[in-house]
């Protein structure tokens, strides 16, 4: 009988070196700089304050990998971006999503290291950890990495809004309020699709600021409203759709089950919620970033988590709501309505 081989494993072992080298790409810019050009291996040791031969070795590991292109061998080869990372990873780029990859590169690669003490404790391996400082309060105090947090999530939440724009039949409603809204991405999204709805996106003040600098911007003033509050100890805006983007995941049981009533009373009879997140498949076998992103809840929270669609609707189910419809979106993640009927 012949073993099994164990390419597989070493080579899962090994992908948080070829994980760090993405990151630390991103981080450097090195995809926007070969944006402009390709660029010799000189060239880049030179503009980026790098070592010739582990700078070598780092572009070849990521042509390895299909995240950069080579042309030629040698001294004079010219490296230049793929087709994905010219398109996803220069920061010049409306559809650059590289904002979360430059986050996870400069702050949650590091927590990671803790992920064992974690799955003992239960507890934060984050700021928390070190200096008590809570995730949302870290954010908040400081304006511009609050910013940049924003830029960063809608750089990976932007193609699931779009798609989510495009295939709920948002026109049939007359008002959407999304709940922790952020800097209003997706109500900007559903009013340029959609003309006859109004939109209400609602979070913490510091934040609704940035939402209305936004809205002002994208001429939307008249068809988005701001409102701060905090969705724990305030009521939930009133609209016949009510939205959380990638909200539930950071809460655990109690809090999510909060939330989703909360979203029940606020609606009308006829009323839709509607929760983006990407929700682990039911059998917990195949949805890897999914599980990745619990993970990264336990990491960050401690007691928070992502769920299956099934656990979603058992507990939607306990607050009154009675039939769902699953809409699937980029790539990992999907859309689960909640209809009050």
């Amino acid at each position: 009988m012949i073993p099994p081989d164990p390419s597989r494993i070493m080579r899962i072992a090994s992908g948080y070196g070829v994980s760090k080298a993405l990151l630390s790409a991103v981080g450097l810019g090195l995809y926007t700089q070969l944006a402009t050009r390709p660029m010799t291996l000189g060239e880049i040791v030179d503009t980026f304050g790098l070592k010739a031969r582990p700078a070598q070795d780092f572009l070849d590991l990521l042509v390895s990998v299909d995240l950069l292109e080579r042309d030629g061998d040698g001294p004079q080869a010219r490296y230049r971006n793929t087709p994905a990372t010219a398109l996803y990873l220069d920061r010049s780029r409306p559809e650059y999503v590289g904002g979360i990859l430059d986050i996870w590169e400069r702050r949650n690669y590091r927590f990671w290291a803790d992920l064992t003490d974690g799955l003992r404790t239960g507890e934060p391996q984050n700021e928390t950890k070190y200096a008590g400082t809570p995730f949302f309060e870290t954010m908040c105090a400081d304006p511009v990495q609050l910013a940049a947090f924003m830029d960063a999530m809608n750089g990976a939440s932007i193609r699931n809004f779009q798609a989510l724009a495009r295939a709920f039949p948002f026109g049939r409603y007359r008002s959407m309020a999304d709940v922790g809204g952020a800097d209003a991405l997706l109500s900007r999204q559903v009013a340029a699709v959609h003309p006859g709805i109004d939109c209400v996106t609602f979070d913490l003040p510091l934040v609704s600021e940035i939402a209305q600098r936004k809205i002002a911007a994208a001429g939307l003033a008249n068809r988005i409203k701001a409102i701060s509050g905090d969705f724990f100890a305030d009521p939930l805006p009133a609209a016949d759709v009510i939205t959380m983007g990638m909200i539930l995941h950071d809460w655990n049981l109690d809090k999510k089950k909060t939330l989703i009533r909360k979203a029940y009373e606020a609606l009308p009879d006829g009323g839709a919620f509607i929760a983006i997140e990407a929700f682990i498949d039911d059998a917990r076998r195949s949805n890897t970033f999914g599980l990745f992103m619990s993970l990264m809840m336990l990491i960050e929270f401690g007691d928070a988590f992502d769920c299956t669609v099934a656990e979603f609707c058992g507990w939607c189910r306990e607050a009154g709501f009675s039939r769902f419809e699953t809409i699937p979106l980029e790539g990992p993640s999907s859309a689960v309505v909640a209809y009050k009927d």
